[in-house]
């Protein structure tokens, strides 16, 4: 079964790519797999404290993931897995891709303010060219209403 991958973080524009995903697997028969990755340098404390934050950061994650895959499961018919590492984000997506071999799209949500796209979608598209699945840059502040009809 192809997969579509999305990455979970905190930025607005991630909401957008979970319903593209979502939506597109309910209509190809595919699947989702949603990535959060914790960066290291918030375990930068002492060893207790590091496992509490690392603990804590993974709770926060399976609550906020918890949020989509309900939306994705009683909306969509679409049952996601979610896959928490820690690292490099850009590092991470191409190691899961890598990983599994079902994973056929990899989809991420662009910022719109007047700072850019976001980070990830910067250094994702920068290395476009050698990716071993297709980039799909879901538009932020693209309506839910264009999102649905364009899936």
């Amino acid at each position: 079964m192809r997969k579509f991958l999305v990455v979970l973080d905190d930025s607005r524009e991630c909401l957008n790519a979970m319903r593209f995903a979502a939506l597109r697997a309910a209509h190809t028969g595919a699947g989702v797999t949603i990535l959060s990755v914790i960066p290291p340098e918030e375990f930068q404390h002492w060893i207790g404290v590091a496992d509490l934050m690392r603990a804590e950061a993974r709770e926060r994650i399976e609550a906020h993931f918890e949020v989509f895959a309900k939306w994705m499961r009683d909306k969509q018919g679409v049952n996601p897995d979610l896959v928490i590492r820690e690292g490099d984000p850009v590092t991470e997506i191409l190691s899961l891709v890598k990983d599994d071999p079902e994973i056929g799209v990899l989809v991420l949500g662009a910022g719109t303010d007047k700072s850019g796209p976001g980070p990830l979608v910067t250094q994702m598209s920068k290395n476009s060219g050698n990716l071993p699945v297709p980039l799909t840059i879901v538009p932020g502040d693209m309506s839910k209403e264009r999102l649905e009809s364009i899936t």
